[in-house]
């Protein structure tokens, strides 16, 4: 079996690294009008942390907090962390129905609320006032710090715990990885993406200012660019999507001269190196792109830093190289290719397990004889990889392998294919279940601003570059594609679309 390690890793308690900047006087959180200097935020957080205390909560207690990004959600975990609890995000703008699952399903002993309360007994997080110290909680590697829900193959959210080690790691590779420690960062990401914490706690652990992207704005291109160049943005986390987005934007400008981006990472999808982003990279060579791997039952495990001229990338970069502290672990599904198979991680990253799921928790979560690094659990990603001179390239998802008329077909060929098109602004190809039983692929394609696509040029382009069992049999022109909450598109709701329209 194929093994890749980080390299040993001992990274600092958060609360530690927090603890650093208690009296600074530089800005920490910009949320609006609202500024918050370290000072403020280590005094807001006493008082929130003290108002936990009272209320019973202590180690290994769950509280939820309910709101919107900002300042208020910030605090609040920060101070669910130092009172040795885990914090339960509940993202206002869910469905009601699963908000009410994932708080039944955490069996939190208490609820916090920034703005309008979801329940009745949430209790209101606390104005800042004079501000306090935090009670004294020493950090345990082992406890949860956070739970974070992801979508269940039941319909229905399951959660995910993740221990102070797992978030501790995450957070120092950020600090000591980036450019600077005290980038100016802003906080894009929905508060249910792991992708948050990294925001949050690269950011303030190194120093740095968090500024809270107005929720307005984020499906908003050409507004989130001018509001980066406004407030001198340096370090940007985007999901591939959100990113190409912005990169079509961005070519509709004359100069970037005003962008202060030195930093732009990806996750939570494959890296699509489309023309628009190379070009954005091209236009800006003291920014870097970062593709960043992993799940929200194992956080960060890979990153690969892009280099060498933006023209020469590859349209699917690799996922990289394992984190310090990480083993990855490949599962060959062929023992004649060793270098392929199931990719397996083990060591700082892994979760605590799901919440109330002892059998998924033993099928994802599985016991090993002793790995070389001395680990004995390991979570089954079910991600297909292949591992060329130590670095993890990203193949497919194992169960989303498709197979069409006998042939294995990787859907992220074809996105990579339409993306490279003339006045494609964002595609996806999915399979389609047609009314004889087959499978066929379907894909769905949507414009720049102001272009207009040729379906039939579209189609005449992927059949000159791809086997005729790659070549979807249909490209539909959409105004815009669903996406999940956390910013993903949602490949599922557009094959049953396309599939409800055949």
């Amino acid at each position: 079996m194929t093994t890749l390690w980080g390299g040993a890793a001992d990274p600092p308690c958060l609360l530690e690294a927090l603890a650093e900047h208690r009296r600074s006087e530089r800005v920490a959180v910009v949320d609006g009008e609202r500024s918050l200097t370290y000072a403020r935020l280590h005094g807001w957080v006493g008082e929130i942390a003290h108002l936990l205390v009272s209320r019973g909560v202590g180690p290994g207690d769950r509280v939820a907090v309910t709101g919107a990004r900002g300042a208020e959600v910030v605090a609040a975990f920060l101070a669910v962390a130092a009172v040795g609890a885990a914090y339960v995000p509940l993202d206002a703008s869910y469905p009601p129905r699963r908000l009410a699952h994932m708080l039944a399903d955490s069996a939190a002993s208490l609820v916090l609320s920034a703005g309008d309360a979801y329940v009745e007994s949430a209790v209101p997080i606390p104005e800042p006032g004079a501000g306090r110290e935090h009670p004294a909680v020493a950090c345990a590697p082992d406890l949860p710090v956070y739970v974070i829900y992801t979508s269940g193959s039941t319909g229905w959210p399951k959660g995910v715990a993740l221990p102070h080690s797992c978030v501790d790691n995450m957070a120092e590779w950020q600090r000591t990885h980036s450019p600077r420690p005290d980038l100016r960062t802003a906080q894009f990401a929905p508060l249910n993406f792991d992708v948050w914490f990294q925001e949050v706690l690269g950011t303030l652990g190194g120093g740095g200012t968090l500024l809270i992207v107005p929720e307005e704005l984020r499906q908003d291109p050409f507004e989130l660019l001018d509001w980066l160049v406004e407030n001198r943005v340096e370090r940007l986390f985007l999901p591939n999507v959100a990113l190409n987005m912005l990169a079509l934007a961005a070519s509709a400008e004359e100069s970037l001269a005003g962008v202060a981006l030195v930093e732009v990472n990806t996750a939570g999808e494959q890296l699509l190196c489309t023309p628009a982003i190379r070009a954005l990279f091209a236009r800006l060579p003291g920014c870097r792109l970062t593709n960043h791997y992993g799940q929200s039952e194992s956080a960060m495990v890979t990153s690969h830093v892009l280099t060498g001229p933006s023209s020469s990338w590859p349209a699917l970069p690799p996922i990289g190289v394992p984190l310090p502290g990480t083993e990855l672990l490949v599962d060959p599904v062929d023992p004649e290719t060793p270098e392929v198979g199931e990719l397996l991680v083990a060591g700082l990253p892994l979760a605590l397990g799901y919440l109330n799921q002892e059998e998924l928790n033993a099928a994802r979560y599985t016991a090993v004889p002793t790995t070389p690094h001395g680990h004995g659990r390991v979570f089954r990603t079910g991600d297909l990889v292949r591992v060329e001179r130590g670095v993890v390239q990203f193949l497919s998802r194992l169960d989303h392998d498709v197979k069409i008329r006998g042939y294995r077909v990787n859907p992220l060929e074809v996105d990579a294919w339409l993306l490279e098109q003339p006045g494609v602004a964002a595609a996806v190809c999915v399979v389609v279940e047609t009314g004889d039983g087959a499978r066929g692929l379907r894909a769905a394609v949507t414009p720049e601003r102001g272009a207009e696509l040729d379906v039939s040029a579209l189609m005449g382009a992927l059949e000159a570059v791809l086997p005729a069992h790659s070549v979807p049999q249909s490209v539909t022109v959409l105004p815009e594609l669903p996406r999940t909450p956390s910013g993903k598109v949602d490949r599922e709701a557009v094959a049953g679309g396309i599939a409800s329209a055949l």
